[in-house]
């Protein structure tokens, strides 16, 4: 597979096609998990400048982007399934370098605790934690109005809609840092906000989270491979959504808690190491793309330097 020149296409999964992303030609692979309701092509600079230096393979969940969407549930299994699916199509069999974001993050766990034998390191981007349940026991009056079963409802309405439909809804934008994006990663970051059918694999991943963590937590201990745990920045985090008029004592209590949770993921490998991703909220990929940058190099670097002295 080393050899193998860069992909952009679908991909026939079982009874779906799954849109993949491989770019770069030599060096380590890694590959890049999404959050949810996240494209990749959010992860264009990131994965723009690994890919001088490694190869890096990402791809759109069931449903999102030109991905389809499967008969089964959408749930960090069918997504740790599908990614195994794709690497046996590459005919990839190396030890792999993964990266999660948010609920990416519950993903890579997930499959680093099936698959083992084939992780060489992990970074986990202010992922979601197995101890989420802990989040929705905080007190929160005005946070805790935005509820599961809300969301769940909201993206069923929208995944019966049509395109226009959710354009005119939805009205898509992108934030500043993305419209200094190449116009063609623009046009493809609207177009992905107004697909029904991202909306009803949010549904279906919002309502299994809960047991989904819960089914990780159950599959024993996390392998003792090199692991990166970043964190948002709590104080830019609290400032950042003051303006969305949500009380300061809630915005503190909640990140309190999200902070000791991301930490604790460090504690997941007896080779973990937490990093605080200074200046950024949760996007740590659009906020600080220098840090997820440097953070491969340090765990590719880390994971090169043990085999040298091992061998």
């Amino acid at each position: 597979m080393k050899g193998l020149r860069a992909i952009n296409q679908l991909i026939k999964i079982n009874d779906h096609k799954i849109e993949v992303l491989l770019k770069g030609s030599k060096g380590p692979l890694v590959i890049v998990l999404t959050g949810m309701g996240c494209s990749f092509e959010e992860w264009y600079e990131v994965i723009q400048t690994l890919s001088k230096t490694y190869r890096v393979l990402t791809f759109h969940r069931q449903g999102l982007g030109q991905s389809e969407i499967g008969t089964g549930i959408q749930n960090t299994a069918s997504t740790v399934r599908d990614l195994s699916d794709i690497l046996n199509h590459l005919q990839i069999d190396e030890p792999l370098y993964l990266m999660g974001h948010s609920y990416g993050g519950l993903c890579v766990q997930h499959f680093a605790k099936v698959h083992p034998e084939k992780v060489a390191g992990v970074i986990l981007v202010d992922s979601i934690s197995v101890e989420l349940k802990e989040l929705v026991k905080l007190d929160l009056p005005v946070l805790n109005q935005d509820t599961d079963e809300l969301w769940i409802e909201k993206s069923l309405a929208y995944s019966i809609k049509n395109e226009q439909e959710l354009s005119e809804i939805i009205q898509p934008s992108l934030i500043e840092k993305q419209r200094k994006l190449p116009m063609a990663i623009q046009q493809k970051l609207l177009d992905f906000q107004v697909n029904p059918l991202l909306y009803k694999a949010m549904a279906s991943e919002i309502k299994e989270w809960t047991k989904d963590a819960e089914v990780i937590r159950s599959l024993g201990s996390f392998p003792d491979v090199p692991l990166l745990v970043i964190g948002r920045d709590k104080e830019y985090t609290i400032q950042s959504e003051l303006e969305n008029g949500i009380p300061e004592w809630e915005l503190r209590v909640f990140e309190e808690k999200w902070e000791e949770l991301i930490t604790k993921q460090s504690e997941l490998s007896i080779k973990g190491e937490y990093i605080l991703a200074s200046h950024s909220g949760h996007s740590v990929f659009i906020d600080r793309p220098d840090l997820i940058i440097d953070s491969v190099h340090k765990m590719v670097g880390r994971v090169d330097r043990v085999g040298l002295i091992q061998n």
